[in-house]
């Protein structure tokens, strides 16, 4: 497979032959990727196999040492701020000040960028990130998953067609990963372009359109889900007794709210009348 993507779609990111060395250590050995307008894209890799790398260069927070990269139609080296213009990157950790509250983080960024009628736009961030009802809470009583939501949620304001999250569920319990799994799903539901690096492999198995896998510097493989399946020889069929995971469990014990019914990841079966 190549990293090309398939049929007609238009591609919102391209990347080719990226290079990028930190003194004597190469860290990106040629990487190239394509990623279609409007589907979540997951670059998945363990630690230190350079995603973060790749997305601070696409972001124009870093220089690329060789290569082609274009963002919404623009060279990331030579037309850096109007790929801004179209972009948004939410990192590792939440950038949220804890001591406003959600509404007054969402306020503040508004009135950064100038958008026009900045309560109405922070009012619909926060319904639409199921954060209503914590708005005038400050931020440090939020839940992990929650101030995650609301980071995704300012990051949004301006409208950008296309959007980095770079491991946005690290450090997260199972029920707030859940509520993030559940924001990226609606991003892309209305449209944005989402290029998700992950070192979780449920996460880009549950969210992304298509995988690419970098390792030692290159993407290995690139492709969806079914077509990455086709590499592995065609599985045996044996009947075996399912037992709940121990995510089964925990979500059926705290009683996951937002996200859990959708995600593919399923809950134990009630038990029957005997059993109880």
């Amino acid at each position: 497979m190549t990293a090309e993507t398939s049929g007609t779609a238009e591609v919102a990111v391209r990347v080719r032959g990226l290079e990028k060395s930190y003194r004597n250590v190469a860290v990106l050995r040629g990487v190239d990727f394509d990623v279609a307008r409007g589907s979540v894209f997951a670059l998945l890799g363990s630690n230190g196999a350079g995603k973060t790398t790749v997305i601070r260069i696409l972001a124009t927070l870093l220089r690329a040492d060789a290569g082609s990269i274009l963002v919404d139609g623009a060279d990331v080296a030579t037309q850096a701020t109007r790929v801004r213009g179209s972009i948004s990157l939410t990192g590792q950790f939440a950038a949220v000040d804890e001591i406003l509250s959600g509404r007054e983080n969402l306020l503040l960024v508004a009135r950064l960028r100038h958008v026009k009628d900045p309560s109405r736009v922070a009012d619909q961030l926060l319904e639409r990130f199921a954060l209503t009802e914590a708005a005038s809470r400050r931020v440090e009583t939020y839940s992990g998953g929650m101030r995650r939501r609301l980071d995704i949620a300012m990051s949004l304001i301006g409208d950008p067609r296309i959007i980095f999250l770079d491991e946005p569920t690290t450090g997260l319990d199972p029920q707030s990963r859940l509520e993030v799994w559940q924001a990226v799903r609606e991003l892309a539901g209305n449209g944005t372009t989402v290029l998700l690096s992950t070192q979780y492999l449920g996460e880009a198995e549950q969210l992304a359109d298509r995988i690419a896998i970098l390792h030692e510097g290159r993407i290995i493989v690139d492709g969806s889900l079914a077509e990455l399946k086709q590499l592995l020889p065609p599985a045996t069929v044996e009947y075996v007794e399912k037992q709940p995971t121990l995510e089964d469990v925990f979500l059926a014990v705290v009683g996951g709210d937002r996200g859990t019914t959708d995600v593919g990841l399923g809950r134990p079966a009630p038990m029957r009348e005997e059993e109880r």
